[in-house]
């Protein structure tokens, strides 16, 4: 069972689903920040214009029930500063029937926010929701050997650490 991206509220945050209007502070927050996709698999956002033709690409996806992307809004500043989503959607067979259902997450937010628990909150608060909502047995997330802090993220959301 699918059930897309959906609003999610926390004590600090807002996950909600990308607005084109969103582009101005996704660009000046974390998007054209080198420190925040140092270990990610995309480059700094060169201008505005690329950030906007993303976010069409994502506005426009949302129509899908399979499709998990939030954007991390800090209710104190009501902006964007940060984005959660599923990067890998698997399902594992076992006697013609399902066995698994893992869906991987992908997370980044803007240095000056780095270090304040909110991206453990906003982990937290997705894994909730897939496994309340969803058909989700099982959630995992990746990170760079050399960026403890995102272990640190997925240790306080509750994950478990499995291996290198």
């Amino acid at each position: 069972m699918e059930v897309g991206t959906k609003r999610i509220e926390t004590d600090r945050l807002i996950l909600r689903r990308f607005r084109l209007t969103d582009a101005q502070n996704m660009y000046k927050n974390w998007g054209s920040d080198s420190k925040v996709t140092k270990f990610l698999s995309w480059q700094p956002q060169k201008s505005i214009r690329q950030t906007k033709h993303i976010l069409r690409k994502w506005c426009s996806s949302y129509f899908k029930k399979s499709v998990y992307n939030w954007a991390i809004e800090l209710k104190e500043i009501g902006e964007v500063i940060g984005s959660i989503t599923v990067v890998k959607d698997r399902v594992k067979w076992k006697n013609g029937e399902k066995a698994v259902i893992e869906k991987e997450i992908g997370y980044c937010i803007g240095y000056e926010w780095w270090g304040k628990g909110i991206m453990s909150e906003t982990l937290t608060a997705i894994i909730d929701y897939l496994f309340c909502n969803t058909d989700t047995t099982r959630i995992c997330a990746k990170h760079n050997t050399e960026n403890i802090a995102s272990g640190k993220v997925m240790q306080k959301a509750g994950m478990i650490y499995e291996g290198t």
